[in-house]
């Protein structure tokens, strides 16, 4: 049995992202009744020289929208990076899975074998289509999904793998 590109692409995706904005909803409601100032949450880091929780949650998103763009030839959208509580990230999240799901799965499984080309920080990076999608954007989508994980788990955020996988 094969898997289409698209298949393997949008399970993930259609996972990964709902169970994060939940995550973000449980936090929301975290800081609420302890009285925390989100923003202490959402800029708070693993390690001083890692990236904040609300830059985890943009890249996670930043890493679906450029591939489904990537993949089906279209312009990738534009997102300014100024969320600054719980439900903008969670917008953020949605708008993201409706732009992927506005992506025509032909458009993606025709990708397989497409060129990818692009810069990530001062690195030209080249990749097919299915190589793009499983040793770069699965690998950066759960590194980010599961930093933010980390992050909030971290500051004291009661949430276990179920959480993670979205089987909460």
């Amino acid at each position: 049995m094969s898997v289409s590109l698209h298949v393997a692409l949008s399970s993930v995706v259609h996972q990964m992202l709902p169970a994060l904005s939940n995550v973000l909803g449980k936090a929301a409601a975290h800081a609420e009744a302890r009285k925390i100032d989100q923003s202490v949450l959402l800029n708070a880091r693993l390690y001083p020289d890692m990236l904040p929780l609300s830059r985890q949650i943009q890249i996670v998103s930043d890493s679906v929208k450029g591939a489904a763009a990537r993949l089906a030839g279209v312009e990738n959208p534009s997102y300014a990076d100024t969320e600054t509580t719980f439900a903008e990230l969670q917008e953020r999240l949605a708008k993201t899975l409706a732009f992927f799901d506005s992506i025509p799965a032909e458009a993606i499984n025709n990708a397989t074998a497409k060129e990818i080309n692009f810069k990530a920080g001062p690195a030209e990076l080249s990749f097919h289509g299915t190589h793009y999608v499983l040793n770069w954007v699965f690998p950066n989508m759960y590194f980010h999904v599961a930093t933010a994980y980390d992050i909030l788990r971290h500051n004291g955020l009661e949430i276990g793998k179920r959480d993670y996988l979205g089987r909460a």
